[in-house]
């Protein structure tokens, strides 16, 4: 496990949320033109090799893994004045991904498309007959790139290999989560936390699945469980689960720690500020970077200089729809309960049950009756 956790532990958006098939199609073309690219750029072949990472960044624009690799490729040919707008344009993309929640399991921490890694893993497979290890680094990778039904596949084959692991169960129901299978995934979860009921991703996992199906009081006692096992080194984690539960009081003080650690992170300074509100404490929305990038408008709003329309259509995806939403719903509450109601009926009704503003929504409408 340290192998993954080392490759994959740090935090991750939340990618898999509203992927249709059209679109997982799409993405699996270009996976395959970045990985033929990559091949041969290994033997040698630099312009047949740019021409498919080309190939790929037409079919998904933001493809940062084969901007990087084109760069790489111009570099090895002499043209390393051209090579320097690409680098920089993937690490502008990879920054621009939201860190995924730190009180969730390491798989999701960490952004990326990660083809070279599946590339890598099913390079030992072909070669390791025995080992369950990259049956499970495989699925892992695949399940970050929201192909979920692949990774149960590569998680099943590793549990032929290692019988009732409970490490490898939990991840076969984080899976099963993902495809909208949460009956199933609590029964895993369940099985993994009978061996180790102190397994805090874990008790995560289950609260995600369980709110999935409306089970508030279920999922929220799992979160009070998890956040009583992480340790006051986490503050950001523990900040996390504590929004997820509308403990807001508790929210103010742990994302207060979380900025001391990490203050270029503009979510822990926005939940901190909601969180502020929701309690009638007055915070500063000009706490935001000076940036036009998501969440500033979310601040914007906090601070009345953009209208609902405005900051809906800045959401140019479903999680920023999801996080505007949220926020909308804060800003309507004590003038119009039924408003936020409706909004955040609008988040439990299309938000990822994996978001913070998933939770957070139902626990609001459960404290409203509505």
């Amino acid at each position: 496990m340290a192998g993954v956790r080392s490759l994959l532990g740090q935090r991750q958006p939340e990618l898999t949320a509203g992927a249709g098939p059209q679109d997982t199609d799409v993405a699996q073309q270009a996976q395959g033109h970045y990985r033929r690219g990559r091949t041969v750029m290994r033997a040698g072949e630099l312009a047949q090799a740019i021409a498919e990472f080309d190939r790929a960044t037409e079919l998904v624009p933001d493809y940062a893994e084969a901007i990087a690799a084109r760069a790489e490729a111009l570099d090895m040919l002499g043209q390393s004045e051209a090579a320097k707008p690409e680098y920089e344009r993937a690490r502008q993309l990879w920054a621009a991904d939201r860190p995924g929640a730190p009180d969730r399991r390491y798989v999701f921490r960490r952004p990326g498309r990660f083809t070279f890694e599946i590339e890598s893993y099913e390079l030992a497979l072909n070669r390791i007959k025995t080992g369950s290890f990259p049956h499970m680094a495989c699925g892992n990778a695949l399940l970050v790139l929201g192909r979920p039904g692949e990774a149960l596949k590569q998680y099943e084959r590793a549990l032929k290999l290692k019988i009732n692991d409970p490490d490898l169960t939990a991840l076969t129901g984080e899976a099963l989560s993902m495809m909208g299978q949460y009956l199933r995934a609590i029964e895993a979860f369940d099985f993994a936390l009978a061996v180790n009921s102190k397994d805090a991703d874990t008790l995560s996992a289950r609260a995600i699945a369980c709110m999935a199906l409306g089970k508030v009081d279920e999922a929220d006692a799992d979160w009070r469980r998890q956040i009583a096992l992480l340790g006051q080194e986490q503050p950001a984690a523990r900040a996390c689960v504590a929004f997820r539960l509308t403990d807001y009081a508790l929210a103010v003080t742990e994302f207060g720690r979380a900025i001391e650690k990490e203050p270029a992170d503009a979510y822990w300074r926005l939940y901190r500020l909601t969180a502020q509100r929701r309690l009638g404490i007055s915070g500063s929305a000009a706490d935001a970077a000076p940036t036009n990038a998501w969440p500033s408008p979310l601040f914007a709003l906090h601070a009345g200089a953009i209208s609902a329309d405005e900051v809906l259509a800045q959401a140019d995806t479903d999680g920023r729809r999801t996080e505007a939403l949220f926020q909308l719903g804060v800003l309507a509450l004590p003038d119009d309960p039924g408003l936020a109601a409706e909004r955040w009926r609008d988040v439990v009704a299309s938000g990822a049950p994996a978001l913070i503003e998933h939770a957070a929504a139902r626990n609001e409408l459960a404290k409203l009756g509505a």
